[in-house]
């Protein structure tokens, strides 16, 4: 339960993690599962991250990026119209620096960069649309395994705690990269493998997409301050140690990301 300040009393929807707000905009910590907006596609869902924040903070506002509905982690809003359109044009021109924590299948290699031209539209067919230039660099920060099978090769079923960094912007481009290099995101019903999301479930007791927003840098549109905003990863990461034998990439490198900042130009 929370509190209203449009409204003056108390409400029963959730309260969303403010992790930064000042005059000009905000960025909130959005759950796993919950839509930024209503959608056609999810005719039947009644909570959106849109709606609670305007009736928490009693004013509008406006999102300028998108995360998924299944993806938990840092969502920036705008406060004005202005200010939406200003930082629009930031991420437009690649004047942004994200961050995502990612659990996928198997143990791919310390580092890697993908390359992959996609689709506008991951929803219809590739054939017959233009393929975008997408680029996604990742770095591994540790493997396990765990023991059960997901299918009949092996007892054992391996991950890799992955850090992703997009430097395009396409829609599903994480997921869709990391299914085309073959390690895809766990919990990833669309571009996953099901027998697998379902047996991680039902091993770790929690069906979601395992992709978090994790990290946004840019400047300011109106001081030019460099912000750098963090959205904590939510309990279930932190459970995700107990389970089978971790072997950390980089010892401090699963609690904190890299500082490097955001390039000034496309």
């Amino acid at each position: 339960m929370g509190y209203s300040a449009r409204l003056g009393k108390e409400i029963t929807s959730p309260m969303l993690q403010i992790i930064y707000a000042d005059e000009q905009l905000v960025a909130i910590n959005k759950p796993a599962g919950m839509l930024v907006h209503r959608s056609g596609l999810d005719a039947q869902e009644t909570v959106f991250a849109l709606q609670l924040l305007r009736d928490q903070l009693g004013r509008p506002v406006w999102p300028v990026h998108r995360l998924d509905k299944g993806t938990s982690g840092l969502l920036l809003f705008a406060l004005s119209a202005e200010m939406a359109a200003a930082l629009s044009f930031c991420f437009e021109q690649r004047q942004t620096r994200k961050t995502y924590r990612a659990l996928v299948r198997g143990w791919p290699a310390e580092a890697g960069c993908i390359e992959h031209p996609l689709a506008k539209d991951p929803e219809l067919p590739s054939q017959g649309q233009v393929l975008l230039e997408s680029r996604t660099d990742w770095l591994r920060l540790a493997r396990f395994s765990l023991p059960f099978s997901s299918g009949a090769r092996f007892q054992e079923t391996r991950f890799a705690l992955i850090e992703a960094r997009p430097e395009t912007g396409r829609r599903h481009q994480i997921r869709r990269h990391l299914k085309h290099i073959a390690h895809p995101i766990i919990g990833d019903a669309t571009h996953g493998k099901g027998p697998l999301n379902r047996a991680s479930a039902e091993f770790l007791g929690l069906q979601r997409l395992w992709l978090h927003g994790l990290r946004l840098q840019f400047r300011h549109p109106l001081n030019g301050q460099m912000l750098d905003l963090q959205a904590p990863l939510g309990p279930e990461w932190a459970a995700l140690r107990s389970k089978g034998l971790w072997q950390p990439d980089e010892p401090e490198a699963a609690d904190n990301a890299r500082t490097d900042k955001p390039e000034q130009g496309g």
